[in-house]
């Protein structure tokens, strides 16, 4: 009898490692008796105590905390004060630009995150469907939601796994476990306790939420529910997974705190300096804003969000969706790739590679239906009688199912496997059948690890067998010969053993098989065997993968292969991809901890063989801990966890998981691991356009700082006012920033290794270039002043020609961002064509208002004359010329080093 649970339900607990204990104590421990199942009152209290059978979900952040988040930022704060101010003085017009400003920076940014964090919800799904359990005696369809511990579940093939299960019965039994271990091939279960030692992958008296059974039925007593199970174990590890900030996201941070606090400073400075020199506290107020909006490059997170999406679109072309922005650029700065094995480097689908009979052994072409591959091996097959007679036992000794076209499958991926090499091979399995109906069948046993069909054949019966080499060996007494069959003699039977192990160190799954003639069709079927021979399969490698990770070395970026696949199997993977040698090292997931310690020793391992969800997790941080930028890519659920944590993570788009893809920040739609390559090569594009834009805004910010500060300074009134600066800022430099950022990249950039990851987005090198630059543009502006002030021209006008001189500079100025090693007239910046148009557009937007009342009313503009105009171009194209010549001195003196920009 079962224990009385509801009158004292704390007493009860899950029993630890349940697959290594026998089922009687099991079910002992659970309080369940071995037939009738719980009553409904031991269900109500379990329930209570255990709570629902389902997977709870992180909060989605909602879409006010969303926007809120647009407004956090020292740049925000700064410039809502520089409003705050503007306004108490009755500035009304600045204080609304500068709002206006924040309002369109806070819109782009919330449009561009607003999304759910789908991964946990995805979870919860994989176990939302109904189950069959037995209460009290009688069968129950009840919703998976409402299992408890104890309760007994019944299963058969092609059913959903509700809970995590210690099988009680099992009937030829197997199950896939891809998405939860990386096995690639079902996994056989029974009933029998396995050490208690055993990693998840082998526990074969189990079966675990989220899984399916692929053969056989079976019951099994629920030992965990909920966030308890295996699923939920992982659930626990992607809502501990912190995806964090992406480089650039950093980068662009402490860039802009060290502008605010630059800006507070020079602030401080100019407003100590005004009031000294006897300046109304209005005057010296009215400067300190302009200096912050002059510091402040407004449209630097419009750009970098627009380049960042044009990146995504670029790449959504390429078959890589984009699932979070910064993701973009974080490939680019990616110094290690840790990738699944199944579904990844493979094609997740099995397929015969070897056949192995008396007379030698053939390699098998898996070429299309009526491709030269195919056309070949099936010419081969025809002329090997032998080879041909082991494909037609394997086909007819069979349950999985094939259309006649070879396309859509139903089945064991073995045995869908089988049909497709027969059916490359010309043998159909329909017509077998026709030629040879079946009369019994005998299910695969785990216990005899074999499977038989019965057919009639003439005037007796052929009994087709296959399984597993020892199994089939230890019962065959012959082997076919070129002229009927011969003795198999011990001698034999161990070469023949000794074969099917070679296949196996390749990696290829092995299964023999036999056939007799019989009189009936009831004798018993693993006696007096012929022995036909050996058939090796592997899930294969995908061609177009080696080929991308020699471009991913080319490139610097280390490749490590984490799987929870057989280390026999990774190898022979490896190899195939070109990751290891003939002696590549494999460690496997319960050797990891001892290397989490020593990241040099992390370094010197590319395969890594039975890892767990949590242990690919702990991977993922060991290596970023050492300071690496990780891209992770898997399909599965046991994959979520590391693709959430890692710098940039990328799933499956196809074979993949709604799990695996909700965790990721890139999916690709294609499965090919080349796309990474491709997104990584745009990634590293995408930076240099952006550091290219950050230095050319910066540049113009910088110029309008040394203006502004340099008039305070000197006593002179301000060449520029705040709501010009803010035009300048919004307005002419966001597009020819843009252009910038629409750079096609060069073309050998995949042969650089990757950059530091603790490179800054604006270095030493450009730094110096920027304040260079800045100061060429202040020098010129201040050069139109003199120029005006001979003119004899009213405040008004010398404030439009220094206003127009700044504003033409720093557009032109847009022309030096590219490599120095390039002509003036030849290179990326020319050949663009986003900049001429962006050049074009903004010289409208100058030269327009000051001839429209409005706005020159507004910007406080008047109307150019022939000198102005003269004035305006001659000094703003002077910077220009100035560092044209500087770059080509640069281009021509030998052992010349990259540009500042780069």
């Amino acid at each position: 009898m079962s224990q009385p649970v509801a009158g004292d339900p704390p007493r009860l607990a899950l029993p630890a490692g349940p697959h290594a204990m026998p089922v009687p104590a099991v079910l002992a421990a659970l309080g369940v008796p071995d037939a009738e199942g719980l009553r409904d009152d031991e269900v109500a209290a379990r329930r209570a105590l255990f709570g629902p059978n389902a997977i709870a979900a992180r909060r989605a952040a909602s879409a006010l905390r969303l926007l809120l988040h647009q407004f956090a930022g020292p740049v925000v704060y700064l410039l809502g004060a520089a409003a705050g101010l503007a306004f108490w003085f009755g500035e009304l017009e600045e204080g609304s630009a500068i709002l206006a400003v924040l309002a369109i920076n806070a819109a782009i940014g919330f449009a561009t995150e607003l999304k759910a964090a789908r991964s946990i919800e995805a979870l919860r799904a994989l176990g939302g469907h109904a189950a069959r359990v037995r209460r009290e005696g009688h069968v129950r369809l009840v919703s998976a939601e409402e299992l408890v511990p104890g309760d007994i579940v019944l299963l058969d093939a092609g059913d959903a796994v509700p809970a995590d299960l210690r099988l009680v019965e099992a009937a030829q039994m197997a199950a896939d476990e891809s998405t939860l271990t990386g096995e690639s091939v079902p996994v056989e279960k029974h009933t029998r306790p396995v050490p208690r030692e055993t990693r998840l992958g082998d526990r074969a008296s189990m079966l675990f939420k989220g899984t399916s059974v692929t053969r056989g039925s079976g019951a099994g007593v629920v030992v965990a529910t909920g966030l308890a199970t295996e699923l939920g174990r992982v659930t626990q590890l992607s809502l501990e997974a912190d995806a964090g900030s992406s480089p650039l996201e950093r980068k662009l941070a402490r860039l802009s705190a060290q502008l605010v606090w630059a800006t507070l400073a020079l602030a401080v400075a100019i407003a100590v300096v005004g009031l000294a020199r006897g300046q109304e506290l209005l005057l010296t107020l009215e400067s300190a804003i302009a200096l912050a909006v002059a510091a402040i490059p407004e449209g630097l997170p419009i750009v970098a969000t627009l380049a960042l999406a044009r990146g995504m679109w670029r790449m959504a072309r390429q078959n890589a969706l984009i699932e979070r922005l910064s993701a973009v650029e974080t490939l680019g700065a990616t110094t290690v790739i840790l990738t699944d094995k199944t579904g990844t480097l493979t094609e997740n689908r099995m397929t015969v590679r070897r056949l192995a009979t008396p007379s030698g052994e053939i390699e098998v072409a898996t070429g299309a239906h009526g491709s030269a591959g195919h056309a070949e091996a099936a010419a081969r097959l025809a002329g090997d009688r032998q080879a041909s007679l082991l494909l037609r036992v394997a086909v007819l000794c069979n349950d999985a199912s094939l259309d006649h076209a070879g396309h859509h499958a139903s089945g064991d991926p073995m045995e869908i496997a089988l049909l497709r090499a027969g059916h490359h091979a010309g043998l159909k399995r329909r017509d077998l059948l026709a030629e040879r109906p079946l009369v019994r069948k005998h299910a695969f046993d785990a216990a005899t690890r074999m499977m038989a069909t019965v057919h009639e054949s003439g005037d007796g019966f052929l009994v087709a067998v296959k399984g597993a080499p020892e199994a089939v060996l230890a019962v065959t007494t012959r082997v076919i010969a070129d002229h009927g069959d011969v003795a198999l003699d011990e001698h034999a039977r161990g070469e023949w053993l000794a074969h099917a192990g070679r296949l196996g160190i390749h990696g290829l799954r092995v299964l023999a098989c036999a056939m007799k003639l019989q009189t009936g069709p009831d004798g018993a079927p693993y006696e007096g065997l012929v022995l036909v021979g050996l058939i090796g399969m592997e899930d294969p490698a995908r061609a177009d993968v080696p080929q991308a990770i020699r471009d991913c070395h080319r490139a610097g970026i280390r490749v490590v292969m984490v799987t929870g696949d057989h280390a026999v199997t990774a190898r022979a993977i490896a190899r195939a991809v070109g990751l290891a040698g003939e002696t590549g090292e494999v460690v496997e997931g319960k050797a990891i901890a001892g290397l989490l310690a020593n990241p040099a020793a992390l370094r010197d391992v590319s395969i890594f063989a039975r890892v767990s969800p949590a242990e690919k997790l702990a991977l993922v941080r060991a290596c970023q801990a050492a300071g690496e930028v990780v891209a992770m890519t898997g399909d599965g659920v046991n994959d979520a966890p590391a693709l959430r944590q890692a710098d940039i993570g990328v799933a499956m788009g196809l074979r993949g998981t709604d799990v695996a893809r909700e965790a990721a920040a890139m999916v690709l739609l294609d499965d090919a691991f080349p796309t990474i390559v491709k997104a990584i090569r745009q990634g590293r594009v995408i930076f240099g356009n952006i550091r290219r834009f950050v230095a050319y805004l910066l540049s113009c910010n910088l110029s309008e700082v040394m203006v502004v500060g340099a008039a305070v300074l000197t006593g002179l009134p301000l060449p520029l006012l705040p709501l010009q600066i803010l035009y300048l800022n919004l307005v002419t430099d966001v597009f020819p920033a843009f252009a910038l950022a629409m750079g096609e990249g060069e073309a050998g950039i995949l042969s650089r290794p990757p950059r530091d990851p603790r490179e800054p987005l604006v270095g030493r090198a450009q730094w110096l270039a920027i304040v260079a630059q800045g100061a060429a543009l202040t020098a010129a502006t201040f050069a139109a002043l003199a120029v005006a002030r001979w003119l004899a021209l009213d405040p008004r006008q010398s404030v439009t020609v220094t206003f127009l001189t700044l504003a033409f500079g720093q557009l032109w100025h847009a022309f030096d961002m590219h490599d120095f090693r390039a002509g003036f007239l030849a290179n990326e910046a020319t050949r663009n064509a986003w900049l001429w148009a962006a050049s074009a557009l903004c010289t409208v937007l100058l030269a327009v208002p000051p001839y429209l009342p409005p706005a020159a009313q507004l910007l406080d503009l008047a109307p150019l004359s022939g000198p102005m105009w003269a004035t305006v171009l001659a000094c703003s194209l002077a910077p220009l010329v100035v560092t044209q010549v500087v770059m080509e001195t640069a281009r021509r003196r030998p052992r010349a080093r990259a540009s500042p920009a780069e």
